[in-house]
């Protein structure tokens, strides 16, 4: 006989020793887990999550994808979706690149179109975006990188002081010919005459 206050426990009723909905419902939700996700969904949201950091290149993108094991038909489709709706653009991609990258950084245009190829950025849209670059500008951010760099080099002899300016020139893409005129005219300038870079 059953006691006062006590219910029978039913089977299936999800309580310990039965295969109550509890189960069910889990068994429900790994199946929902491992169904395999649309491969156009997955494509996208990867693009997007990328997108939202920074612009990308098409290249960049489709790497990306790539690692992610998506399909190349499905990469095609979607990177030409976002192409269309302007999501995907290396012609502003390569404007925004040059933009910054000479007014933060210095590059000259010579690395700024390595720079953007590297990216999978074509050569002529590359040459094209590095071309708002002027000569003049160009001359100018390199006058400007070697009058703030000339105060760390002063302690050091001349030979290495005209080798580091030159050099750090050369790195960021500027022309020799440009690089050691300017070093000789900013060195006078700041009062560090040298015989080393006289014509």
């Amino acid at each position: 006989m059953t006691r006062p206050g006590r219910s029978r426990r039913r089977p299936g009723s999800g309580m310990p020793g039965g295969s109550g909905p509890s189960s069910a419902d889990g068994a429900s939700a790994e199946r929902r887990q491992q169904a395999p996700r649309d491969p156009v969904e997955h494509a996208r949201d990867i693009c997007l999550r990328l997108l939202a950091v920074r612009p990308r290149t098409r290249v960049e993108l489709e790497q990306a994808l790539r690692r992610k094991e998506i399909p190349d038909d499905v990469i095609a489709a979607v990177l030409d979706r976002y192409s269309d709706l302007k999501l995907v653009d290396d012609a502003a991609f390569a404007e925004l690149w040059v933009r910054s990258r000479h007014t933060h950084q210095g590059m000259a245009r010579r690395a700024l179109v390595a720079e953007l190829r590297r990216k999978g950025v074509d050569g002529e849209t590359a040459a094209d975006a590095a071309s708002t670059v002027d000569s003049e500008a160009e001359e100018e951010r390199a006058r400007a990188l070697v009058r703030r760099k000339i105060p760390s080099v002063l302690r050091v002899d001349e030979t290495a002081r005209v080798r580091r300016l030159v050099g750090m020139l050369a790195r960021k893409g500027y022309p020799e010919g440009m690089a050691y005129r300017v070093v000789r005219d900013e060195l006078r300038e700041a009062g560090s005459e040298t015989t080393l870079l006289d014509d």
